[in-house]
C-alpha cells in the first residue's frame, strides 16, 4: 500500500474503489470495519496508519495517510454503493425464503452448474451448499418440533376428535413456525437466510445482471474512467464476494472503450470471490465472456486472494 514513487519525493497517490459483495449494509460500515482492522493490521506490521476525512469527489469515502518502511503513502478510498439493490431483493419472510431455495436448486441442478461446481475445489462446493443444508436442517428441526407438541398432547389428552384435533394440530404448528422464526433471528450468525437470498439473486436471473444492477455498473464504469484522467498514481478496483464478478464486467468494458493516454496504473485486486458461483448459470455469457477478454489484456494487473476458509 506504500509503495514510493521512484525518483520522487512525494507521497504515492492511490485511488481505490471498493466493490462491495452482496451486502445491505451502508457504506459507513466498511469505513468502520477498515478503521479497526486497518489499525489492528498496522500494529501487527509495524507501520503507521492514519484515517482522514476524503478529499476525492464521491459520495462515500475515506482517506488514508500511510507510513511502511520510510515510504508514504496518500490513498482515497471510495465505496461503490450497490446496497439499495441488494435490500431490494432481500424481502420476503421464511415461505418465501424457502421457496427461493427450491428455485435456486433447481436451477443450479436443471442447468447442471452444481455438477459443474462439485469438480471444483471443495471451497465453492461448501459454499454452494451451506445455506441450502442448513435451511432444510433448520426445517426437519421445526417439524420434529411439531412433532414432539403432537406427541405431547395426544399423550395429555388422548382420545381428542374434530375441534380437538384442529386445536392439537393448531399447537404443532405454532411451535414448528416458533422454531423457524428462533433460527431466523440467529442469521446474523448462521447466515444461512443471507447466503440463500444471495444465491436467488444470481440464480432468479440464471447468471446474467438484472437491469437496474447492468445500469449501476455503467455508472460505476464512469467513476472508474474519471479517475484515469486524474494524476494518480495508481487506480486500484477491489472486489469482493459477488462484487468481484461485477469488477470484472466493469473492467472489460471499461478496457474495450479504451485507456485514456498516459493513464494511472490500472489494477484489480478481487477477494474471496464467487465467480464460479455465477459463471456456471446458463444465462451468464456476459460474464464468461468478460472473464474470457479480461485475462489475457496487459493494461490491468489483477491479484486474487482467496483464502481456503472462504469457502
Amino acid at each position: 500500500m506504500a509503495e514510493a514513487s521512484e525518483g520522487q519525493g512525494r507521497a504515492f497517490r492511490r485511488r481505490v474503489f471498493y466493490i462491495p459483495g452482496y451486502d445491505p449494509f451502508h457504506p459507513r460500515r466498511y469505513r468502520e470495519l477498515y478503521r479497526k482492522e486497518g489499525a489492528a493490521q498496522a500494529a501487527l506490521s509495524g507501520y503507521a496508519l492514519t484515517l482522514k476525512p476524503k478529499r476525492a469527489r464521491g459520495p462515500y469515502g475515506w482517506r488514508v495517510e500511510a507510513l511502511i518502511d520510510g515510504k508514504t503513502a496518500e490513498v482515497d478510498v471510495e465505496v461503490l454503493v450497490w446496497s439499495d439493490i441488494v435490500k431490494g431483493s432481500m424481502g420476503g419472510g421464511i415461505a418465501q425464503t424457502y421457496w427461493q431455495l427450491l428455485q435456486t436448486a433447481w436451477t443450479y441442478l436443471a442447468s447442471g452448474a452444481l455438477v459443474r461446481l462439485m469438480r471444483l475445489r471443495k471451497g465453492p462446493v461448501i459454499a454452494a451448499l451451506y445455506p441450502v443444508a442448513l435451511l432444510l436442517v433448520q426445517l426437519a428441526v421445526a417439524a420434529f418440533a411439531g412433532w414432539i407438541v403432537w406427541q405431547a398432547v395426544a399423550w395429555a389428552m388422548p382420545g381428542l376428535d374434530g375441534r380437538g384435533l384442529i386445536v392439537h394440530a393448531v399447537l404443532a404448528l405454532v411451535a414448528a413456525t416458533a422454531a423457524l422464526r428462533g433460527f431466523r433471528r440467529l442469521d446474523n450468525r448462521l447466515m444461512a437466510y443471507y447466503l440463500m437470498h444471495d444465491y436467488a439473486f444470481s440464480a432468479r436471473w440464471g447468471g446474467a445482471n438484472p437491469p437496474a444492477l447492468e445500469a449501476r455498473m455503467v455508472d460505476f464504469r464512469q467513476t472508474i474512467a474519471t479517475a484515469l484522467t486524474a494524476e494518480w498514481d495508481e487506480v486500484l478496483v477491489v472486489g469482493h464476494s459477488s462484487g468481484a464478478h461485477l469488477a470484472v464486467s466493469i473492467l472489460a468494458d471499461l478496457v474495450r472503450q479504451g485507456l485514456p493516454d498516459g493513464h494511472p496504473t490500472l489494477s484489480f485486486l478481487s477477494l474471496g470471490h464467487v465467480v464460479p458461483m455465477v459463471s456456471f448459470l446458463p444465462r451468464a455469457d456476459r460474464l464468461r465472456a468478460d472473464l474470457h477478454f479480461l485475462s489475457a489484456r496487459d493494461e490491468i494487473t489483477w491479484v486474487d486472494v482467496t483464502a481456503p476458509g472462504d469457502g
